[in-house]
């Protein structure tokens, strides 16, 4: 039988994540430290070669690959994009603890959207649809892996939409320069859109290391989550079609 890889890492962190602000859109480049965490992390080993490699258009993203994958060509897909925090990027949650409608956002209101932003409805809806364009082109071109670099939010609702075990996006969060293999099954993929994540990444052990740990952890808690609801049941299916290189807007 068939199997596709997709193997998901998120991306380094910046000055502006230390200092606890919202940078979705803001491209900033990775901090000092993150950048030393990276190349310690490279020189390890544990990240597999793929046939085809994507990142997040963001810098932090673009950078994280070059560190990972010094040298490897890859495609820039904007679906793969943070989310928009439109008038409260760059802000910290102190300055934004008096705006109301921050307040219900942070309770996940799901009518509150970001101002001059993207809504978590609509963020949520690009990457699954964008995740669902690559797998179907992998498997009508052939290309059977895949390298995606993109941020931490993104890889949780991709693995909460349609990662087995099933379990929730805050069960899927990963430490930067960290994430986890899917394997696509054409028939699995076909009948349910489910892949399953069959190993965190880097694959290098390292019992010191504490994100690795967390890493563990959260797959202990997605083993236990088995039946929850499936998040992904409000996609509209038939909007999707293949992923080409060619194509300069991904939605």
């Amino acid at each position: 039988m068939k199997t596709y890889q997709i193997h998901l890492i998120r991306c380094g962190l910046t000055d502006a994540n230390l200092s606890g602000r919202y940078i979705g859109r803001t491209d900033v480049p990775l901090s000092a430290e993150s950048i030393r965490d990276l190349r310690r992390l490279q020189e390890r080993g544990g990240y597999p070669e793929a046939e085809v490699y994507y990142t997040s258009p963001r810098l932090r993203c673009i950078q994280t690959m070059n560190l990972l994958y010094p040298g490897q060509d890859c495609y820039e897909v904007p679906g793969f994009d943070e989310i928009d925090f439109g008038d409260w990027e760059g802000k910290t949650a102190d300055e934004l603890q008096h705006d109301e409608n921050f307040q219900k956002w942070l309770n996940r209101s799901a009518d509150i959207t970001p101002p001059n932003g993207e809504s978590v409805a609509d963020m949520y809806q690009r990457v699954c649809r964008t995740f669902g364009l690559i797998a179907d082109g992998m498997m009508r071109s052939g290309c059977h892996s895949a390298v995606i670099v993109t941020h931490g939010g993104v890889i949780s609702y991709l693995l909460a939409a349609f990662g087995l075990p099933e379990a929730s996006f805050y069960d899927w969060m990963t430490a930067p320069g960290h994430g986890y293999s899917l394997r696509l099954m054409p028939s699995l993929w076909m009948s349910g859109r489910k892949a399953e994540a069959f190993q965190m990444l880097p694959t290098v052990p390292d019992e010191e290391n504490d994100a690795q740990k967390a890493v563990a952890l959260g797959r202990e808690a997605a083993q236990r989550s088995i039946g929850l609801s499936r998040p992904d049941d409000e996609i509209n299916r038939d909007d999707w079609e293949p992923f080409s290189h060619d194509d300069e807007d991904d939605e």
